[in-house]
């Protein structure tokens, strides 16, 4: 994969987020805004965290897009008796005596992490450092995971017996909370269409390993205007109560703001979302376009939001 010049390039990374929605599409029937989300945070190295009822094919939508990239792809099921070490991996003896590491699952490219919130807060954490600094550490070995590393979790908000919280330092770690809803009308009917009957569909590959990481290069390359930087600065400091900056929604309903990660990854989202409109820099509607998943599990809501009914979506819509 050659090309020219960076120009050559947006317009070539513009093709294939086409060419990944169609084969998606193929599979997956009206989830076109999550599907975008999900290639964003492809591109601009984040994790994601889908949020939805049982049914709305999160797994089978990961599972999809992993078959349209020419990655190893891993599931782990978390469960409340999942170790660390079903994950990371553990040493063991081999038939020399000699203390040999065994990979966990966690050694793949695209990790789905099924159902994060059953398994306790120790199994959990036990992803912190993957996500973060791309290498695991066992008995004060550390092993490098092969790039490119993405983490797409799966949670049920509506079964809460048997589930632990995830920590804010765990959730801030995810660039993205992608909320899934119902399928409308129409497309539920081609859901069960799609599903019932004997076709098969197959999904091509589109992208590889080395042109992924190429295109999470180029879009760290792409130019931001500071007035673009700065919006997206403003608006994750109007989310920090009591400071100087905050909204006045802030101070009324918020206990928590975002921290400066949040800023981070709305700067990166607009410029991938940029390059996937056929732009070469973003403007604040890109901002807009990547806001309310990134700054919704960031903010905490206080006593007063949630006496009065206040989703955390409707403080950032008033926010933006």
């Amino acid at each position: 994969m050659q090309y020219k010049s960076d120009v050559e390039a947006a317009n070539g990374l513009q093709q294939a987020f086409g060419n990944l929605k169609t084969e998606i599409s193929k599979v997956i029937v009206g989830q076109d805004e999550v599907v975008r989300l999900l290639l964003t945070a492809i591109f601009c190295q984040g994790h994601c965290l889908l949020v939805g009822v049982p049914g709305l094919a999160k797994t089978l939508l990961i599972q999809t897009m992993a078959s349209s990239l020419d990655l190893k792809f891993n599931r782990i099921q978390f469960t409340p008796d999942l170790m660390p070490s079903d994950i990371l991996g553990s040493e063991t003896l081999d038939q020399e005596r000699n203390f040999k590491f065994i990979k966990g699952a966690v050694f793949a490219n695209i990790i789905l992490a099924d159902e994060i919130n059953r398994t306790p807060p120790k199994t959990q954490s036990a992803l912190l450092e993957a996500m973060q600094e791309y290498s695991v550490t066992i008995s004060g070995q550390k092993y490098s995971l092969d790039r490119p590393f993405f983490v797409l979790a799966t949670q049920n908000p509506i079964e809460q017996e048997g589930t632990y919280p995830l920590p804010e330092a765990q959730l801030d770690r995810f660039m993205f909370n992608i909320k899934l809803d119902y399928p409308s009308y129409q497309s539920e009917v081609d859901i069960v269409k799609n599903t019932t009957s004997i076709n098969s569909y197959q999904v091509r590959k589109i992208l590889h390993g080395d042109e992924i990481r190429y295109f999470q290069s180029l879009v760290r390359k792409v130019p931001v205007t500071d007035n673009v930087v700065e919006y997206a600065v403003k608006l994750v400091h109007k989310t920090r109560p009591q400071t100087q900056m905050a909204a006045p929604e802030a101070n009324q309903y918020l206990e928590w703001g975002a921290g400066p990660r949040a800023s981070q990854h709305l700067v990166l989202g607009a410029k991938c979302n940029a390059l996937f409109n056929g732009k070469y820099s973003p403007d604040i509607e890109d901002i807009q376009a990547v806001a309310a998943p990134i700054l919704r599990h960031r903010i905490v809501r206080n006593f007063k939001a949630e006496a009065e009914g206040k989703t955390v979506d409707d403080i950032v819509k008033k926010l933006l």
